[in-house]
Formats: C-alpha cells, structure tokens, sequence
C-alpha cells in the first residue's frame, strides 16, 4: 500500500482530498480495535508521512480549528460510516466491519467515495436522506452547498442547519432500529411525554412487560385517567413495513380496554392499506422519518452541538422621532 503522501490526489492548496484518505483510515482500524478519531488521523499522518506544514494548514476563516487536513479526515470517516465499512460503538470511537476490511482486501489505497456510494448501507442512507431533504424543500442531492451559489447568506444557513439536522436524524433512527425492544418502546413514551401528551399532571408508563395483549404504552393525560392515549411501538427494519393487519390487531387492543384513541409508531413505513385503516378508525401513525424529526424537534435522544448568534439592526433603537 502507498506510504507516500505526495502520491494523493490533493487539491490546489496541495492537501490530500478527503476522498484520497479513505482506504488509510481503514488501514489504520484494520486491527479491528476501536479507535479514537484523533488516533486514527495521527497514525495514518504517520503512515503516509504527512510533513507539519501540511498537517497545520488552517482555513483563513478559522484559524484556531483542528486544520483543513484533520476536518478532511472527518469527512473521510462519515462516508466510511454511512457506507457500514466502520461503526462507531461511542462517540468520536471508531471500529472496522467485516465490509470494511473486505473492501481494503479488494480495494487497498484504489478505494474511494465512487466505491462506497455503491454499497447497499450508503445507498439507502441516501435514500432517507434525500426523502427528509425533499419534505424539508431541499433539492435531493449528496454534494454540499457550495460557497460560490447565489443564494441569499441566511437561506444557506437554514439550508445547511436543516441538511445537518437530516444527518443527525438519519443517524439516530439506525441507532432505534439497532436498541433493545423495550427500549424503542420507553422512548416512544418519552416522546410523547416531551410533546405534552401527558398534560401537567398526567401519568405516563410502557407496559409491554406486563403481558399488554398489544398496549406498548399507556399516557393518562389527567390524575383521574379520564383521558387516555394507548401507544403501540413496532421497532421494524426499513423494509418490513407495517401492513393493515398489524393496524387491525392494534384497533382490537383498543377495543379491548375501550379506549377511543391509539398512536402506532414505527421504525419502518406504513402501507398505503395500513394508512386508510387507520385514518377512518382515528388512529395517529408515526413511521420512522417522522419520529426522528419528532425527536428532533423536541429533543428526545439529542443535545445541541452549537448555537450561532445572528444579529440585525434594532430599528427601534434608532427611531429618534
């Protein structure tokens, strides 16, 4: 494998591309032993021989950043992630697949992004990502906006905030798909806790380990329980998607403790049969999309990374008549 540095496609400011770093961090995790993102960009440095100069370039903008090279590195580990060739067990830890180290076996330093844009997990990433951006009215695209685009500063700002937060609700839902069962079901009562479902004084509870007969969660939006929401939580893959049955057998549950209000939520999608059930019996659903961008929204499973200050003039303040 290539050790030499100067052998990389680089880009004008002569730094390795983000793409050219693919195949060395692999290099680097092909122990198979988790790996924090600092040691990963410094042990491939290393490998490649990397000299300071180069490693130390900033951006003129932001002159006390990690640098340009170390941020190329971060793209480098977000493709390789959403392309299932690392998984990421805590946070800023890395770790190889199976995927991953048959793709540098295959591959070695001729892998690139061409290459992980063509696996299954990547393509499907992808998928989510340009179904949010187009509900969000966002073109479907992968490629950033880019700095020479005519479009107004503020609106590449919420165009950015918005592809960011599409990211971060892509990665949790696959966190959902991947956690304990009874898990999926407590979160989906935190939710709608955060929502306000449960009122000022309202209790809330799952209860799938109490032999439910189908109630994955019970809210009772008054002391009394005069008032009460039955949730139902299925934590599916993205291709089993939930059926008119799986709503029937919900609206029986209901029936059961005749109860007139029920929420499905799911990790999946509804079929259209599924959809049309539930809306004539008045049952809420919720699919996998819309409950990320829930938690989201109400920060359920999130925590704000960073917030920016924008300031215009207060016109009040200069209003002298």
């Amino acid at each position: 494998m290539n050790t030499n540095w100067k052998k990389l496609k680089q880009s004008k400011d002569g730094i390795p591309t983000y793409d050219s770093l693919i195949p060395y961090i692999l290099k680097v995790l092909e122990t198979g032993e988790e790996t924090t993102t600092s040691t990963i960009s410094k042990k491939a440095i290393q490998f490649l021989k990397i000299p300071d100069e180069i490693r130390n370039i900033k951006y003129p903008k932001y002159p006390n950043s990690d640098g340009v090279l170390i941020n190329r590195f971060s793209f480098a580990l977000s493709d390789l992630f959403k392309a299932d060739a690392v998984v990421r067990p805590n946070r800023g830890i890395y770790q190889i697949t199976d995927l991953g180290i048959s793709l540098l076996n295959e591959y070695g330093d001729q892998l690139n992004k061409k290459i992980l844009k063509k696996q299954p997990a990547y393509i499907k990433y992808m998928q989510e990502m340009n179904e949010r951006n187009k509900l969000a009215g966002l073109n479907e695209t992968d490629e950033p906006i880019s700095e020479d685009d005519e479009i107004n500063p503020r609106k590449r700002i919420d165009e950015l905030a918005t592809t960011l937060n599409n990211e971060v609700a892509t990665e949790l839902l696959s966190k959902i798909r991947n956690s304990d069962p009874y898990f999926f079901e407590r979160l989906v009562v935190d939710l709608l806790v955060a929502m306000g479902y449960s009122g000022e004084n309202g209790t809330a509870k799952v209860t799938s380990k109490s032999n439910d007969g189908g109630i994955d969660g019970v809210i009772n939006q008054d002391p009394l329980g005069t008032s009460t929401v039955y949730i139902q939580a299925k934590r599916y893959r993205e291709t089993n998607v939930v059926q008119r049955n799986d709503i029937q057998s919900f609206y029986g549950a209901l029936a059961g403790v005749n109860a007139d209000r029920g929420v499905f939520i799911t990790t999946s999608k509804f079929s259209k049969g599924a959809m049309e059930f539930a809306k004539n019996q008045g049952i809420v659903l919720i699919d996998g999309i819309q409950l990320t961008d829930l938690m989201i929204d109400y920060q359920v499973g999130v925590e704000t990374a960073k917030t920016y200050k924008i300031f215009k003039i207060d016109s009040d303040y200069f209003d002298f008549e």
